[in-house]
């Protein structure tokens, strides 16, 4: 954010439209997400959420029978093109799945791998300090520092998801999409979840996906409402939360659909 108090632009999106073969899963979506804040998206299932998120890190080309239109700009460069790295950009714009899907590994080596692939550190103790600011990060670390050895498999679900987020933090990424984070924790894990976003977005770009209204009101600075595929309404959290344009958006956040 500069001086003068105006978001500026990390990702701008315009006119995307996605198929998968005949379907149409969104259809000219265009919306600019803000650096260092976090923005929900919201809608029911199947509206095109998570195809939207998957498109930003191009995991939509793992999909058979994919097509792409329209224009996905990070940093004002487009990540559609061909020449486009893709690992580089999976590494900078980095995401959190549904499920937390820990290496059968150990702790350690959880967060040791991505800095170990991308050859970020020169040193075993430049690793180590790596290691150790991507937990802490990740508010695990007063949990785990005794048993770094010891497999990530063995932790709680709640833990697990942090140390996915610590393991995303170790390659140093400037944008985190988030899949639902919270959709297998228990309450206080969830909570744990969401303070660990607002402590992160000083530093990152932060998008979650989530049907939990109330979590997308506590811890979003924008909402974006999606319904079959196209945006319906978007802007400040605090605004399409109280005082929505869209009868569509109103009817969806106070329940009487989706």
């Amino acid at each position: 954010m500069n001086s003068n108090n105006v978001l500026t632009t990390e990702i701008s999106v315009k006119s995307l439209d996605i198929h998968y073969g005949d379907f149409q899963a969104l259809n000219n979506v265009s919306i600019e997400i803000p650096k260092n804040r976090i923005t929900a998206l919201i809608g029911p299932s199947g509206c095109g959420k998570s195809t939207f998120l998957r498109t930003l890190n191009r995991m939509n080309d793992l999909i058979k029978n994919v097509r792409i239109g329209g224009e996905v700009l990070f940093e004002g460069k487009s990540v559609l093109g061909p020449e486009v790295d893709v690992v580089e950009l999976r590494k900078r714009i980095g995401m959190v799945f549904q499920k937390p899907n820990p290496f059968p590994m150990s702790i350690f080596n959880n967060v040791a791998y991505g800095p170990r692939i991308h050859r970020l550190a020169a040193s075993r103790s430049e690793l180590e300090e790596t290691v150790e600011r991507s937990l802490r990060a990740a508010a695990l670390w007063e949990e785990v520092r005794d048993k770094l050895k010891q497999s990530a498999l063995a932790l709680s679900g709640g833990q697990q998801q942090r140390l996915c987020i610590a393991r995303l933090l170790a390659v140093k990424p400037d944008v985190l999409l988030m899949d639902e984070p919270c959709s297998a924790l228990d309450p206080i894990a969830t909570l744990r979840i969401e303070e660990l976003m607002q402590s992160l977005k000083d530093r990152y770009t932060i998008i979650i996906v989530t049907h939990n209204m109330q979590q997308a009101a506590r811890v979003s600075n924008l909402t974006a409402f999606f319904l079959n595929g196209e945006i319906i309404e978007h802007g400040a959290t605090d605004v399409i939360f109280t005082k929505p344009r869209i009868k569509q958006t109103e009817d969806y956040i106070t329940g009487r659909f989706g």
